[in-house]
Order: structure tokens, then C-alpha cells, then sequence
């Protein structure tokens, strides 16, 4: 697969998600308290991001 979600443990010991594509990492969440949030955000952007509309700010 060339794209994924990834959960995992930072140094804090918070959980964070990043979504990797070609195993270079396109970004990453904040972190948070339970593994359950975490993947609350991913199902969060798998639904909304669709249609998320484009800010150009340059």
C-alpha cells in the first residue's frame, strides 16, 4: 500500500497520527491522551477531508 495512517506514541507519551505516502510522512496530528482520540481524528479526516475546500494563501 502506498499511503497509511499511523498511530503512535511520541516522546510525551501522547498518541499522534501520521499519514504516510511512499513512506515519506505528509503530516502529523497533535497529540493525545487515549489511542481512542487518535484514531477518532483519522476517522474524522478519512470523513471530512473529502471535501475539504483548498485555502491558497501564497
Amino acid at each position: 500500500m502506498a499511503h497509511k495512517f499511523e498511530i503512535y506514541k511520541d516522546k510525551a507519551g501522547e498518541f499522534r497520527v501520521r499519514f504516510k505516502y511512499n513512506s515519506e510522512v505528509m503530516f502529523s496530528t497533535e497529540g493525545y491522551a487515549s489511542k481512542a482520540s487518535a484514531q477518532n481524528a483519522i476517522d474524522s479526516i478519512k470523513k471530512n477531508g473529502p471535501d475539504a475546500p483548498v485555502e491558497d494563501n501564497s
